[in-house]
């Protein structure tokens, strides 16, 4: 492996100000692409998205997150394991792809499967916890489609661009060995 944890065709590389921080700005910023995110339609300012970029980049007990990127080095998104509880094994999940024009591709279903199999393989984690909200189909599929189940369903948990959104709850345990 050259850098990163790398798939068929995309990798997993640490945070890098120079190379990710105007992709996080423009993406976080674009209401296409926060359409279905579960943070708030805030506006993400460059301070406090440098901020979160310096704190990732010191390392903390509790998220582990990546740029997506192709083989080839261009910048697609993020992907992280966040609220990681070390004693019980346990960390939730989250993806953005912030290329719209590559949505549809399955870049996330590769993004998640590589950051599933750090999450198994390097952490030892056993259990992924993803919430999704209700509307949302490709993140369902996506998480469908490496092996989570669907566990649950909070209603109205969320106001999301004027209404109450239930969302889908969704686990992945590592696989027996």
């Amino acid at each position: 492996m050259a850098y990163g944890w790398e798939g068929e065709r995309l990798r997993l590389v640490p945070l890098d100000k120079g190379r990710h921080l105007d992709g996080a700005l423009r993406w976080l910023n674009d209401p296409e692409v926060t359409r279905w995110t579960l943070i708030g339609d805030l506006p993400v300012h460059r301070l406090a998205e440098e901020d979160f970029f310096d704190r990732m980049g010191r390392g903390t007990d509790t998220d582990v997150v990546f740029a997506v990127e192709t083989r080839e080095g261009e910048h697609l998104g993020f992907s992280g394991l966040h609220r990681i509880e070390w004693r019980h094994g346990v960390a939730v999940t989250g993806t953005v792809l912030g290329r719209t024009d590559l949505w549809g591709r399955g870049y996330g279903t590769e993004a998640a499967r590589l950051r599933a199999g750090y999450a198994f393989e390097v952490l030892g984690l056993r259990l992924l916890l993803s919430e999704v909200m209700e509307g949302n189909t490709a993140s369902v599929r996506m998480l469908l489609r490496i092996g989570y189940q669907q566990t649950g369903r909070i209603p109205r948990r969320h106001w999301k661009r004027g209404a109450w959104r239930d969302t889908l709850q969704f686990a992945l345990e590592r696989p027996a060995p």
